[in-house]
């Protein structure tokens, strides 16, 4: 693949993928580090996605409704991110044959197909002190492995019961922590300098392009129809993942 065609494969690949996250609150760095790999190691991929993943979640962060009281309810679960970020630091370098990722879809069908069903998962008031570390932790390491940041996070977060654009809000300050954590073990392993700093920053127009054109989507959707397409986005993603790591 030339300069020329590799310049609109990634800028087509950040448009889509900032127009899904848009649309739902997530699927960035899940759609662009799957589609990217066709081209380049899933680190480097990773790498590049640091400042749109900073800049589009740090909007997110913004556009919602409760920031204070979301940090301060999720602050145990965001701290376990970072532990387990850098407890699994070099995992995605050493991440060859595509089995994390291939779980990482195949959790993904399983848990949008229950969501499908209109089965409410619900964590008790009394669990979050306790799960929240564990859920973190546990999306902290899965990150490490695989550059993406939805398992077991995003389930946990919508069983908090938030509304549509808490629920947003949540899983922007949860992929942005989860994000910084990430940079740090792709800096200690070379993946991130400052060359791909600045290729990072210019894919952060097509994604914000995405992004604002999703937005405009769900602003305009109910909340029974943002539930159906959230689920579905996380079907497909799964779907996608699975597909990739098979093939």
């Amino acid at each position: 693949m030339d300069n020329t065609a590799l310049l609109l494969f990634v800028t087509a690949t950040f448009v889509l993928a900032g127009f899904v996250k848009g649309v739902i609150g997530l699927g960035l760095p899940t759609i662009a580090v799957g589609i990217l790999g066709v081209v380049m190691a899933p680190a480097q991929a990773a790498a590049l996605l640091v400042v749109p993943n900073l800049i589009t979640n740090g909007w997110q962060i913004a556009t919602g409704p409760k920031l204070l009281a979301t940090l301060r309810r999720l602050w145990p679960m965001l701290l376990a991110i970072c532990l387990g970020t850098w407890a699994g630091a070099g995992l995605l370098q050493q991440e060859k044959d595509g089995t994390a990722t291939l779980w990482l879809g195949a959790a993904l069908i399983l848990y949008a197909a229950v969501g499908l069903k209109a089965a409410k998962l619900r964590v008790p008031a009394g669990w979050e002190i306790w799960l929240g570390p564990v859920i973190g932790f546990t999306t902290g390491v899965v990150t490490a492995a695989t550059g993406v940041f939805v398992l077991p996070a995003v389930p946990y977060l919508q069983a908090l019961g938030f509304d549509k654009d808490e629920l947003v809000q949540a899983l922007g300050i949860s992929f942005i922590v989860s994000t910084v954590a990430l940079s740090f073990g792709l800096i200690g392993a070379g993946a991130l300098n400052m060359t791909v700093a600045w290729q990072s920053g210019l894919a952060l127009v097509p994604a914000l392009i995405g992004m604002g054109a999703g937005q405009f989507v769900r602003n305009r959707i109910s909340p029974a129809t943002f539930k159906i397409c959230f689920f579905t986005g996380l079907l497909a993603l799964g779907a996608y993942l699975c597909w990739r790591s098979l093939a």
